[in-house]
């Protein structure tokens, strides 16, 4: 098992009445391993994917079983451990979405007392498909390996657990995150989706139901190819089972609307590729998650 750890200074710039302010908000501890318990290898894509005429290889596309930490400065952990999963969309991979979307810098800013993690999937490949973590239990032996590796890292106590858990992911992550809350064998608290709303519908409802404590928040645009659609398709359905949940424009969302709001649909006038960060939309629901605590 090879691993790299990369010590990374994050800026943040922030525009103001035509200015820009940058500062340094953090030095997080940047992990990489590998992990049997990710989505590739998997046998269904032992052929390679093809997609629109186009043939996605086994080699370069569904071999890459990597998993990347991001432990913040100042991280307190006690007994259990806080995690939260960021999987990315379409022709990404766990490198290039931290980069280009500033998942770092947003998680590290949110002064979360957690880790993220991100987990490859399909690599660089227009694949929804979450190989191997949709089986039954996958998923508990992925927060097992994380949880190990924390360990060898001297980031949390020789007995620590895991603590609450927390699935975020962008566009075609629906997949992977629906399937684990179905099969993954593990609580999870919080689901935050990026213009991710898809399909599986009935997958979240269940979640959803299952505990009048889990938080949905689904932030979509009218340019993700049927996300507004679908988001229309299940607040019809947690109408119709008498569940509670608000709609609010992205101009009108406040600290307090996520921090009240049990499942929160937030409508964006922006494109589906940039929702995310510029405003930092991540560290907002971060800042006022229902489950991660302040360091």
């Amino acid at each position: 098992m090879q691993k790299r750890c990369v010590a990374v200074i994050l800026i943040f710039c922030l525009a103001v009445v035509h200015k820009t302010y940058c500062q340094v908000v953090a030095n997080p501890q940047i992990v990489h391993f590998t992990s049997a318990h990710t989505s590739f290898p998997d046998e269904t894509r032992a052929n390679g994917h093809l997609y629109d005429s186009v043939l996605y290889t086994t080699a370069e596309h569904y071999m890459d079983s990597t998993v990347m930490l991001i432990i913040p400065p100042g991280l307190n952990p006690g007994k259990k451990v806080d995690l939260v999963f960021w999987f990315h969309g379409w022709r990404n991979s766990v490198d290039t979405a931290t980069v280009f979307y500033g998942l770092a810098r947003q998680f590290v800013a949110s002064n979360r007392n957690a880790i993220l993690v991100l987990a490859e999937t399909a690599k660089n490949a227009p694949d929804s498909y979450g190989g191997k973590l949709e089986k039954q239990g996958m998923f508990k032996q992925l927060v097992a390996d994380v949880i190990a590796q924390l360990k060898k890292q001297h980031a949390i106590p020789a007995k620590a657990k895991e603590g609450n858990i927390v699935l975020a992911g962008h566009s075609g992550a629906y997949r992977v995150i629906a399937n684990i809350l179905k099969n993954g064998n593990e609580p999870v608290q919080e689901v935050f989706l990026f213009d991710a709303l898809y399909a599986e519908v009935d997958k979240f409802m269940e979640w959803v139901q299952a505990d009048k404590k889990h938080h949905f928040v689904h932030w979509f645009t009218n340019h993700g190819g049927g996300t507004d659609e679908m988001s229309d398709t299940m607040m019809k359905q947690l109408g119709s089972q008498y569940i509670n949940y608000s709609l609010v424009e992205e101009a009108a969302v406040l600290p307090g609307t996520v921090k009240t709001a049990r499942v929160l649909f937030v409508h964006s006038l922006r494109e589906h590729n940039v929702i995310i960060y510029n405003p930092d939309d991540f560290e907002l629901l971060l800042e006022n998650s229902h489950c991660l605590r302040k360091k």
